[in-house]
Parts: C-alpha cells; structure tokens; sequence
C-alpha cells in the first residue's frame, strides 16, 4: 500500500528502485516463470486422475485431491484476495476522495460477488432440474405393483437404471458448472495480480515476486486442476480450461505492461488501486461461495462416499479434512510473501 507521506530515507530507497529497464527485463522472466509453474499446477491432478481413471482407489483419490483444492481455493478468498482488495481501497490516495471514504465498498461487493454466484448457482440448478424431469420413474399404484409385480420387474428395473444415469449425469453437470464459475473467479484474480505486476516500475518489489506468484499459480492450479479432473470434462475442453489458466497471469502482466506505456500508470495510481479492489473484492466474493458451498458443504454432507456409516467413511472423512486443511495451510502461508 501506497504512503502518502514518506520520509526522506524511504523516498531514496523507493527511488533506488524505481528501474524501468531493469523491472521490464524481471517482468519479461516472470512471464515465462509463471506460464510454466501454472502449467505444472494445473496439469498435475488432471494427469493424476487420468492415471487412475478404472482403478479401485480412483474416485477416493480423486475426493482427497478436491478437498485440498477447497482448502487452496477458501485460503486464496480470505487470506490473499479479500485483504488486498480492503488494502487497494483503503489507501490513502483512495480513502481521501468521495464516496471511497464514505461506505465499505470491498465488503458491498464481496457481497455482489456471493449472490452473484448463488444466482449463477440457482439458475444452472433449475435448468439441470428441468433437464433430468423426464427421465425418472413412472409412477405404479399401490394395487397393481402389488398384483402384477412379476409383470412390473423388467420395467421397474430399467426405470430405477435410467434414475441413476440420469442422477449421475445431474452430478457431473453440476461439477461442470463448479470448475467453469471456480475458473472465473480465478481468472479475474490472476488478472489482477498480472496487471499490478505488470504494471509496477519498482525492481525490488518484482523481484521477490516471482518466486512468490510461481508457488503461488501451482497452488492455485491444484486447486483448479483437482475440481476440473472430477468434473470429466472431454479432452478438448480441459486442455482449453488448463490453457485459460496458465496464460492468464502472463497475459495480464503484458497488458499492465501496455497500460504503463499508453497512460503512464503505475500500479500506486489512484484509479489503478480502484480497479484492482473491486475486481478483487467481486473476485473474492464468487470464490469463498464455490469454495464453501459448491466444494467443501457439498462434499462433506452429501457424498455418499463421506455421509456412508462404518471405518470405512470414517477414515475417508478425517483424510479428506486433512487434506482440506493441508490446503488452506498451505495458500496461507504464501501471504507472507505474495
């Protein structure tokens, strides 16, 4: 965060480092770095699900690696995105002028950011809901599946077949529509982060920086990577959304880089601040909805495979929630760097 009064060792020292050529030259580096550590991020529970598509311990494996991702993906809300969004509209620079300094407005559109995604939510399930209405049981009175059960059994068995395909199906689109909503509000906070990088002319700032945001994508792709491995999305259409991931933080630092050029903007320009709290804020919002509805209620309360009595749920249950907090650990304690 921007000071907006400094004392004079400060200024020397923040001038020192003000080195446009040398922060160009780290930012170009950083574009490569951070492509290839996304790439690996993402790509690793995708191959891993592959590897054990078919075999026994497929979907528990699968199950652990989406806790860990919800841990990844909770702690990317409120421990990196949410306080940067308050610190963005919180600065001086920010909180001098009207209507900043009048009303919360990270925490309003965090806010918009939740209900938006419960809307997103709602609509996709209702849609869902109507889709799958005419595959499900046709409907026997009581008398007569008594009196003609043998004449009913063949039927009665296919319609229960076709339910569960039909629930299956409902389930893997709901997993589709997580990962897509999931990825959304991921590539708005890796925009984010490009922008400011790409934006910011201080060399001893992006320094330290890459190395934060490498571990800081692979986190992040394992998070997304584990949602989009259980979705069962076609080959096409997960190298897409792994692509989508990889590039967007590039991307963004060339276009910080762009706006630098155009207008002169740093990333402490007080329009440039604005920006990045609110796309942060509306950013975090939509993740700690998927994070703790669409991903961690989900699985905990209605998997069969964690709400099943006996050792073994049991078991599956305690791995999952230390998964769920290896996770969380895990992105936190990269806010001490990024």
């Amino acid at each position: 965060m921007a000071s907006c009064a400094t004392g004079t060792e400060a200024a020397i020292r923040a001038a020192a480092c003000r080195d446009g050529d040398a922060a160009s030259h780290l930012k170009l580096i950083s574009v490569l770095v951070i492509f290839l550590t996304s790439v690996f991020g993402i790509s690793g529970p995708v191959l891993l699900a592959r590897y054990f598509h078919g075999k026994p311990l497929y979907d528990k494996a699968v199950l652990v690696i989406k806790c860990f991702a919800a841990g990844v993906i909770l702690s990317t809300s409120l421990v990196h995105v949410l306080p940067e969004a308050f610190e963005s509209l919180a600065d001086c620079q920010v909180s001098s002028r009207h209507p900043w300094k009048d009303f919360p407005f990270a925490g309003l559109v965090t806010l918009i950011g939740v209900i938006t995604a419960l809307l997103v939510d709602l609509t996709a399930s209702e849609h869902m809901g109507h889709g799958g209405s005419g595959g499900g049981m046709e409907y026997i009175p009581v008398g007569e599946a008594v009196g003609g059960l043998e004449m009913k059994e063949g039927k009665f068995g296919a319609d229960l077949e076709i339910q569960e395909r039909n629930e299956e199906e409902i389930v893997k689109m709901k997993q589709r529509l997580v990962s897509q909503v999931l990825e959304i509000g991921i590539i708005f906070h890796s925009v984010i982060i490009g922008v400011t990088m790409g934006m910011s002319q201080n060399q001893c700032t992006i320094r330290p920086l890459i190395a934060a945001l490498s571990f800081h994508q692979i986190f992040e792709g394992l998070g997304l990577g584990g949602c989009i491995a259980q979705a069962g999305f076609r080959a096409g259409t997960v190298v897409y959304m792994c692509l989508m991931f990889a590039v967007t933080t590039p991307l963004g630092i060339v276009l910080g880089m762009m706006i630098f050029a155009a207008t002169g903007y740093d990333d402490q320009n007080p329009n440039a601040l604005i920006m990045e709290g609110l796309l942060g804020s509306l950013s975090s919002g939509i993740l700690i909805y998927m994070a703790l509805v669409d991903l961690i209620a989900l699985d905990f309360f209605h998997n069969k495979m964690l709400t099943t009595a006996g050792d073994s749920g049991s078991k599956l249950k305690k791995l999952c929630f230390v998964a769920l907090v290896l996770g969380s650990a895990s992105m936190s304690l990269l806010a001490l760097w990024a």
